[in-house]
């Protein structure tokens, strides 16, 4: 396993503080909301403690910030609220609470994905918000309630109804992919894969081998649904709804926290919403525009991952026909 050692995260904190670029120094606060350290070591491991490269990793980074004004993107919510909650019913995400670590806890509903009903920036926009209020929200009021820091999440992927069809979503979930390897590098301790079905399999058995040893790491296949595993490292009342026994069949989807209506969606839309009449008001007093598109992220950032994608598919796909016939 790779470290981030002390020289490294000294050396790495001392190039970014040097940078002359005003708007980069600004940036880069914004990102580590005062923790540099922890975000330095974050880039490192990401980049095997080569710190050239995770120096040019967070340059890079902080130049997306700036130029896609991810600052403020909380300030940007997709309205109407109608359209908001489709694109969460289409892409299923949500928060169940948090682990005895005080890590929050995310569910995502792989096999339920139906990614054709909004333009690609939409997805990518809600995606960026979500990690952007975990990032500025969640975990900051998490550090205060444990009394240490908690900088990372974990991350529970529900893969029933999961389908060949799904790789049909495959260039935006790549482009998502992309976003959070480069950008939000380091920020999910652990992988659950729950409920997994035999597709799931031909999937792993060609992805595997693609994935660098440190996420292999990360990634648990869970059996079933997993209780009796995730119980070890979170209380049941976090448990998403398929792995509670308190909660019955015909309640999960009211209970469900892919729910619209679930506490953690109505909480990040409000803050959202209180952001934007913040911003609201600067604009006026400014005379600027209060909201900016948050643009895709630039073709040459995805395009080899894309193609591995793509790659990835045909692979599943070869695989699948075979082990059906075989």
């Amino acid at each position: 396993m790779v470290y981030a050692t002390p020289e490294a995260i000294r050396e790495l904190t001392v190039a970014v503080d040097q940078e002359g670029n005003k708007l980069l120094v600004e940036a880069y606060k914004n990102m580590h909301g005062g923790h540099p350290v922890e975000v330095a070591s974050r880039f490192l491991k990401a980049r095997e403690n080569d710190v050239s490269r995770a120096l040019q990793m967070i340059l890079d980074s902080l130049q997306w910030r700036i130029i896609d004004d991810i600052d403020n993107v909380l300030s940007r919510p997709i309205e109407p609220k109608d359209t908001y909650d489709a694109i969460r019913e289409s892409i299923p995400i949500g928060m169940t609470g948090f682990c005895r670590k005080g890590r929050p806890v995310f569910v995502i509903g792989v096999g339920s994905n139906g990614l054709d009903k909004f333009p690609p920036h939409m997805y990518v926009q809600s995606h960026i918000q979500i990690n952007e209020y975990r990032d500025k929200v969640i975990l900051p009021n998490s550090s205060r309630r444990m009394g240490y820091f908690v900088g990372t999440c974990l991350k529970i992927f529900d893969m029933t109804n999961l389908r060949i069809s799904t790789l049909s979503d495959i260039k935006i979930l790549s482009l998502i992919a992309t976003i959070d390897d480069l950008n939000y590098p380091e920020k999910t301790d652990t992988y659950y894969i729950a409920n997994a079905p035999y597709i799931f399999q031909a999937c792993w058995r060609v992805v595997r081998p693609l994935l660098h040893e440190r996420t292999k790491r990360k990634v648990h296949v869970l059996s079933g649904c997993g209780r009796e595993e995730l119980l070890k490292v979170m209380d049941e009342n976090v448990l998403p709804d398929f792995c509670r026994s308190d909660i019955k069949l015909e309640d999960r989807k009211t209970e469900s926290c892919f729910s619209p209506s679930h506490p953690f969606h109505e909480e990040m839309w409000n803050y959202m919403k209180q952001e934007a009449s913040k911003l609201k008001c600067v604009a006026s007093s400014t005379k600027k525009t209060s909201h900016t598109a948050v643009p895709l992220p630039r073709e040459e950032e995805f395009r080899s991952s894309q193609s591995t994608c793509h790659h990835f598919a045909d692979n599943v796909v070869r695989e699948v026909t075979c082990s059906s016939h075989g």
